[in-house]
Formats: C-alpha cells, structure tokens, sequence
C-alpha cells in the first residue's frame, strides 16, 4: 500500500495517484485508488464515477475490490471514493482489506495535520508529490519529514507539471526522485504524460530496498520553526515538551505560533477565531510549509471539545491552543484533568505542544505555567512612532537546562534590520 501524500493543496496528489494506478494497469498490475480526502473528495470526481460506495463501506465488506468501481478506460482499475462527512471511519487496520496481487494508492488530503497522518501510517511507503513553487516544494519538504517521524519508507519524489528537478529539491537527503510529470490541460489523456506514469512504475519495480531507508537523523530535538530560538537550543526542544508562549495581545506572538505549524503536521486549536480566519493569517505569514489541520473550539463545551480532539492526536505531531486563556477560565478541576490528559498525550506521541497565553492571565494561569516545560515570554519594544519595533524572547523555565536565562531577539516577517540588536536591560 503506498500513500501519495503532498501536504501543498493543488499539488497534483489525485492526477498523481490515478496516473500510477493506469500505469501500474498497462504493466500487468491491478491498481485500486482509494481518495483519504473527505474534506475535498476528488477521485470520483476526476472519473466520472458515483460517489458511492465509499471507503467507509468496507465495515460490510471482506476485500477492497467489493467497494471498488472500475474506471471505464481502464478496467485493471478500481477507484473508491472518500467516506462522506457523516460516515465514521478510520484506516487503522486497513491492510487487512487488501487484495494479494493488487496495488492499492492512497490519495492522502493536503495539510499535514492528523486527517493525513492517519491513512499515511498505515501505508507501507509513501510518495511524495510537489510541483515547482515555493510553498509547494516547502510543503513537501514536511511531508518527508512527517513520514519519516511516523517510519515510514519513503519511495520517492514525483515532481508534477514539471520538465526538470527544481534546485530545492538536492536538500531532500535521502529521497530518489522517481521522475517529472510535464504539465498538460488533460494529463491523463495525453501520451508524454501517460509515458511519464510509466516510467515511474519501471523505476519503482527496479528500486532496491536499501533506496528506501531513511537517513540516519543527527538529533532528536523537534524543530520550532523559529530558528533564532532553535539555533539557541541546539536544534530545537524535546519530544514530549509542552510550551507556554506568555505575550501581550498586541505582540505578534501568533508569528512564532505560525511558524510551527508548518514545520511538520499539526492540530490547531483555535478558541476565538473561525477556521477561516486562522487559515487566511497562516497562509498570508507563511513562506512555506504544509497547512495545519485547523479546529474552532468555543462555547460552554470548549473543553470537552478539545480533550476530544488532543486524545485523538497521532504521532508525529504537534499541537498548538490559540489562546489557551477561554479554557483557563474554566472550573478549575476540569481544566487541571484537561491539562493531565494533554501531557500524557504529547507524552505517549512523542510531541510538541504550544500553548498561546495572553498576560492578562485568567485564575487557572498558574496551572498552565505549572505544567510547561518550558515558558516562553515574548516582548514587543517600539522605539517611537517612525522606529522600527523590536522583538525579544526570554525563556524563564526550560526543565532541560536549569540555568537558561539569555535573552534572544527574534526577526519577524517585514523586519529591516541591518545587523543583530541589543535586548533591553530591564529583560537582560
């Protein structure tokens, strides 16, 4: 089973997908695509098939070929479409419906956030699709490292509506490019591209195992995203950190918040903004990376809510609460049970959890700082109407090293600094 995951939306994952399923056909090897994206099901789409049965249909079913619709210019072919918003199911355990002798294609959903992890780790290898932007060759980039993260092989890289291998791509340790999709109105109808598919089923047929081990990795830190804090911290934090990011309302904070949300996948909480909202002002900071799996907690039912969603956390990722202060306010046995269950969770995942504090704080902030690993407070100095403002991060809890106590001046998106700054006295 090989999930084609890209975490960039528009990258091409479906042409992709169903590009190798008639590749692998015309070389004498049934294919079944399976669309993971119920959010944005495509591949029944792009066949002009129904849009039933789905794959949640296999609960009544022994082998994936029961629910699989043949694609009428390919009868090696079986598509089976996305499971609908109101259909429960899950991949765990989907192998068990495979087919001996069939190729099964998992069309992963774009982000990088739990709705990818979840039919990504179960997949025996992966590969991994971008086409020649900026953000879709960054995207991909947390893509490797998601899979990687959750052990599985990666196979390659096909590079889609392209002509040639984009330098970004030579920082990709460790992942062969399987081959170059030339762009065309109609791909999958078009001979250069069909020859192009083919070429990478020969090339995946001749790939010797060893091509499908991942590089050794020299640390175990999980990268930040901000890389003046990484650099101070050997790399990045560890495993199973929780974070309190403390700033006021006004200082930018949601820039350090973004930054991490797109170095590898993510759950995004968000407790006083829409999924709309948060998505725009990621997409409009950020140079590159996958999207966040975005979530609006709210209500009188916020905290349930996000118990729910952080017990259903996968491996490899992160989460980030933005702002944690709607569930500090609270009762405060509750929020303590709620604070438990988030850390043996990160804990359990090996990942990384921020937590976004305003310092305003409600009753429950001590709770918060008490169960941090690390405290992170974020300072906003502006020197005067025309001046530049300056911004400083001091770290006055880090359970790995006692003794932290510099300040570190962070750059963000817009700054025009000539040289590095000097942290004001009162923070020093």
């Amino acid at each position: 089973m090989i999930a084609i995951a890209g975490s960039k939306g528009g990258c091409g994952t479906s042409t992709v997908t169903l590009g190798l399923a008639e590749a692998f056909a015309r070389a004498d090897t049934p294919a079944i695509a399976v669309d993971a994206d119920r959010q944005l099901p495509n591949l029944h789409v792009m066949t002009d098939l129904e849009r039933r049965p789905t794959v949640a249909d296999l609960d009544r079913a022994t082998e994936i070929t029961e629910v699989a619709q043949q694609l009428p210019r390919e009868s090696n072919v079986g598509i089976v479409p996305a499971a609908t918003s109101t259909q429960r199911f899950e991949f765990d355990g989907f192998g068990e419906h495979a087919v001996e002798g069939h190729q099964l294609l998992i069309d992963c959903p774009s982000g990088a956030g739990p709705d990818v992890v979840e039919p990504l780790g179960q997949a025996d290898g992966a590969i991994v699709v971008a086409s020649n932007t900026d953000r879709s060759l960054g995207a991909a980039e947390t893509t490797i490292e998601m899979a990687r993260r959750l052990g599985v092989p990666i196979y390659g890289a096909v590079l889609n509506r392209c002509t040639a291998v984009p330098d970004a791509v030579s920082r990709w340790n460790g992942v062969p490019i399987l081959g170059c999709v030339p762009q065309h109105p109609s791909p999958l109808l078009n001979d250069e591209v069909r020859t192009a598919f083919d070429e990478i089923v020969e090339t995946l047929a001749s790939q010797p195992p060893a091509d499908r081990t991942p590089p050794e990795t020299a640390g175990e830190t999980l990268p930040t995203g901000t890389v003046e804090l990484d650099a101070r911290l050997g790399g990045g934090l560890e495993p199973g950190s929780v974070v309190a990011l403390v700033a006021p309302p006004a200082s930018q904070a949601e820039h350090l918040l973004y930054r991490a949300s797109t170095v590898r996948g993510t759950l995004y909480l968000s407790t006083d903004r829409s999924r709309d909202a948060v998505r725009r002002a990621i997409e409009s900071a950020s140079s590159g990376g996958a999207p966040p799996t975005i979530r609006h907690v709210g209500g009188e039912d916020a905290l349930e809510a996000a118990r729910s969603l952080v017990e259903k956390l996968p491996d490899a990722a992160n989460l980030i609460v933005d702002p944690i202060d709607t569930l500090e306010r609270r009762d405060r046995r509750a929020y303590v049970s709620f604070l438990d269950t988030l850390q043996e969770r990160i804990a359990e995942t090996d990942g990384l959890a921020i937590l976004s504090c305003f310092d305003d704080p409600p009753a429950n902030r001590a709770a918060t700082l008490r169960a941090a690993d690390v405290v992170l407070e974020l300072e906003t100095v502006a020197g005067g109407p025309d001046a530049d403002v300056d911004h400083y991060l001091s770290i006055p809890k880090y359970r790995a090293d006692a003794g932290f106590g510099e300040t570190i001046p962070l750059g963000f998106e817009g700054d025009d600094r000539a040289g590095p700054i000097e942290p004001p006295a009162r923070l020093e």
